[in-house]
């Protein structure tokens, strides 16, 4: 028998323990008033996220007291109608951008930030990423490619990145599709020797990066884990292992 709505739901200890949907109550065949508004609420967020926009000129200088030089780059999705339409053009550079990559020299690590279906995420926990993330690569004596940041770009244009970069390693930080109860969560998706056509068995992936996700001190560990692995044993994706400890995470 369903509890009345003014008695508590005998499973709403739950909720302090996760963020999903669980115990709401119940109201007739309906959820109570206040449950219905608020996932209405995130809702609206989620769909917000993805057609949020790079903060673009802000995240460049922010970028740029970390890792110069920054390279502004764009897919060949000309806006996000056609991102949202046409998955396969936002794999891609167009060709104002390839030109940009005419950069001489080679490089351990290459990294890409791109908006995806969230670009709240971008805009909200990359800079905090790249900045722990540079520092340590830094202390590991790694070459840094030029940062790169690509408007209504999707995971694999860090393959083409890289590849005429010629750097052995790309991490594509980028906005993930949103849920109705994350609609800033950020990715990070590795790919030792990477190359235009790649698959995803070919990459290893960090999700769900935010405070209220996977913390960036705790992100930026097993990224330099895999990051260290790949250079290691010369390879990535589905014949890389994640057996990094979690317990010894820095929350």
């Amino acid at each position: 028998m369903n509890s009345l709505p003014d008695q508590p739901d005998p499973w709403a200890f739950l909720q302090s323990h996760t963020s999903a949907r669980i115990a709401r109550g119940r109201t007739g065949h309906s959820l109570p008033t206040r449950a219905l508004l608020d996932f209405q609420l995130d809702h609206a967020r989620a769909r917000d996220a993805v057609y949020s926009e790079l903060e673009r000129d802000q995240l460049v200088r922010q970028l740029k007291t970390v890792q110069e030089p920054v390279l502004q780059l764009h897919s060949r999705a000309a806006d996000r109608q056609q991102y949202l339409q046409r998955p396969d053009l936002g794999r891609k550079l167009d060709e104002q951008s390839r030109v940009k990559l005419s950069v001489s020299g080679r490089f351990d690590l290459c990294l890409v930030l791109s908006d995806g279906l969230s670009a709240t995420a971008i805009n909200r926990h990359a800079l905090p990423v790249v900045t722990r993330l540079v520092e340590e690569v830094r202390k590991q004596g790694w070459s840094l490619a030029p940062l790169c940041v690509v408007e209504q770009g999707r995971v694999a244009v860090g393959d083409e990145i890289a590849y005429a970069l010629k750097a052995e390693t790309v991490v594509v930080l980028i906005g993930e599709r949103p849920g109705l109860t994350s609609p800033d969560s950020l990715g990070a998706y590795l790919t030792f020797r990477p190359e235009p056509g790649l698959t995803d068995e070919s990459r290893n992936c960090i999700s769900n990066i935010r405070p209220e996700g996977l913390p960036y001190e705790a992100a930026v560990q097993k990224l330099l884990y895999l990051l260290t692995e790949m250079k290691t044993r010369k390879l990535s994706g589905v014949q890389l292992k994640d057996e990094f400890d979690d317990n010894l995470l820095t929350h």
